[in-house]
């Protein structure tokens, strides 16, 4: 097919339309460039419920094994159970989904040997470089000996693995509503939870890659909706909602009232710093709370400010041997789970904490949660450059401020702060801000969007 790679081929993943933008033909392209750039022989790959997945996964292996590479597929799987796969076995892997995105889309996330990301920097422009040679030249010429294409089940020892690491056989019975949106979560929670003192009520758990019921995207607080409305009806501890391909998760109290990722943040954190002893670097990204970085010091621990995305965490959580980092978005990262984002193992940990004590989970995250934030607010500009400059130009030189650019601009006072930050892929500015109470929040969040609208 005629294909424009910089439409599909991200910063960190590829992802577009099926079969608009790319289809089998070019999977199989990915493949090989995939195995010539990674060098590896042996590779792994996996697919979430999206109807287009199990054919352009295996287009992806077929590309592989023309290329002598041994591939393992290990079939139906969420984005972490994917990473699992890579560090357990010392192999590059693939993951085919789309995350959140409609049924249309769908995506590659791939990775080096244990987990390691390839992104922009790590490999993903050679790959694209190599499929746009092989797209205008033909495809290369295959291995003498092509690889083996077998599979394997994974989901038992992934889900052993995760329970290893978080004791939950004490805690109390928790009743625990999970929303899996049609998505990987549906496949992967009733493994994980299976035997623990937990009261499962299983919501959207049907595999469907055209997400019938919400988007699955619970970020996006329409989604979390119906979550909500069956924890106040059932009475639940928790709720608990995973995005398409379950490895992001996001937390509702025993109220339906949304837990802040910033607060699930900090709780893990603390836990993982207990765990180590009260030493450690903890990961966060320049939008998370600032109940994130204080809780860290309270803990013993050394907080690392960050760009937002998971391959600046990753690289820094390589960087400084950090135990654990999170982000706004509610990606939490293991140096236990080979420095790589699951929800699942977050999610575990607070199901631990709660658990583990009497208080609803309301109580429990308040100490956590010391500050009201703006949530992220989108704002659709002409020129992302000049609208920025502006709002550099109202605050710069002003007393008691201070302005720093590691990811868009920040400026912080004694008592709020915000940050705002172009979209790569959208003509979009991105305003996050927090303060001690709603009325400062309110006030410089209402400032600071006059000026990018203005």
């Amino acid at each position: 097919m005629a294909a424009d790679l910089s439409q599909i081929v991200k910063a960190y993943d590829v992802r577009g339309v099926v079969p608009d933008q790319w289809d089998e033909s070019l999977a199989e392209l990915f493949g090989a460039a995939f195995a010539q750039v990674t060098g590896a022989g042996a590779i792994v790959v996996g697919h979430d419920m999206r109807p287009s997945s199990p054919g352009l996964s295996r287009a992806f292996a077929r590309g592989a094994a023309a290329r002598g590479v041994d591939v393992t597929e290990i079939g139906l799987c969420s984005t972490d159970q994917l990473y699992y796969a890579s560090g357990a076995f010392g192999l590059p892997g693939a993951m085919f989904t789309a995350s959140h995105n409609p049924a249309k889309y769908n995506g590659i996330k791939m990775c080096r040997a244990g987990a390691a990301p390839v992104g922009q920097d790590t490999g993903l422009t050679e790959i694209r470089e190599l499929v746009e040679q092989w797209l205008d030249s033909g495809a290369p010429e295959p291995a003498q000996t092509p690889g083996a294409i077998t599979h394997r089940e994974t989901l038992d020892d992934y889900a052993a693995y995760l329970r290893s690491l978080v004791d939950l056989t004490s805690i109390r019975t928790l009743k625990v509503v999970v929303d899996a949106g049609n998505g990987m979560g549906g496949h992967t929670v009733p493994t994980v939870f299976a035997g623990l003192p937990i009261d499962l009520v299983p919501m959207y758990f049907e595999l469907d890659g055209t997400f019938p019921n919400h988007e699955a995207n619970p970020l996006d607080p329409a989604n979390i909706v119906d979550l909500q409305k069956r924890v106040r009806e059932e009475g639940a501890d928790i709720g608990i909602a995973f995005d398409g391909d379950a490895d992001r998760c996001f937390v509702v109290d025993g109220q339906g009232d949304p837990v802040s990722p910033s607060a699930i943040t900090a709780l893990v954190a603390a836990r993982e710093l207990g765990k180590n002893g009260g030493q450690g670097t903890v990961i966060h990204n320049l939008i998370t709370s600032w109940s994130v970085p204080e809780v860290v010091r309270e803990h013993g621990g050394t907080p690392v400010r960050t760009r937002v995305g998971h391959s600046f965490i990753k690289a820094e959580m390589a960087r400084t041997g950090a135990i654990f980092g999170g982000e706004h978005s509610a990606h939490y990262y293991f140096k236990e789970f080979w420095n790589a984002d699951t929800g699942m193992l977050a999610a575990l940990h607070v199901l631990a904490a709660l658990g583990g004590q009497d208080q609803p989970l309301s109580r429990l995250v308040a100490e956590y949660d010391r500050y009201v934030g703006s949530g992220e607010i989108n704002s659709t500009v002409d020129d992302q450059k000049a609208r920025l400059a502006a709002v550099k130009a109202a605050y710069q030189g002003v007393e008691g401020l201070e302005l720093d650019e590691l990811d868009g601009l920040t400026v912080s006072a004694a008592d709020w702060w915000f940050n705002v930050r172009p979209s790569n892929t959208e003509p979009l500015l991105r305003l996050n801000a927090e303060a001690k109470d709603e009325a400062a929040m309110a006030k410089i969040r209402d400032e600071v969007l006059a000026i990018i609208r203005g």
